[in-house]
């Protein structure tokens, strides 16, 4: 008897620690794809990521650059704020990764539109820059969120009739 309970403890602490890393490595916030704000996780984890590769340039607190709608000396616009005083919330989920992802100049080839974004696809993963936009969106009040799903839907609906 005593081995028998002891094979069986042992089979359950293996299905544990088994379980335990699926968990960790397809849990929340883990191999994201797409900017869930209401994923505590993915939020938290952006959140961090937005201080070590965003803030410099879009602010602390979202807030952006002074004056963020005035063309600079060399055509650049400064960084615009991702809160909701900012146009953040009037694009789709999937342009923002793509924005992120490729930088300005990348995204928009031969437009007049100079940016000064970098891409992070060098720096970030997928799941960090979806993490990042997460975190964006949680902070936004709830109108503004809901009017940006609105928005985000009405593309993905575009881009499925395609």
């Amino acid at each position: 008897m005593e081995r028998r309970v002891r094979f069986a403890l042992g089979i359950g602490l293996a299905v544990l620690v088994a379980g335990a890393g699926i968990y960790y490595a397809a849990g929340p916030g883990n191999g994201a794809t797409s900017a869930d704000a209401s994923d505590p996780a993915l939020v938290a984890e952006g959140k961090i990521v937005y201080a070590e590769h965003c803030a410099s340039c879009h602010g602390k607190n979202l807030e952006g650059q002074p004056n963020w709608r005035a063309t600079l000396p060399d055509g650049t616009l400064p960084a615009p704020p991702h809160d909701e005083t900012g146009h953040t919330w009037h694009h789709p989920d999937q342009l923002l990764f793509d924005y992120t992802k490729l930088g300005g100049e990348k995204l928009i080839p031969g437009n007049d539109f100079n940016s000064a974004m970098p891409g992070f696809e060098e720096s970030l993963s997928d799941h960090q820059i979806w993490a990042v936009l997460a975190f964006i969106k949680s902070t936004w009040p709830a109108n503004v969120r809901r009017r940006q799903e609105m928005i985000d839907r009405r593309n993905a609906n575009q881009r499925s009739s395609r």
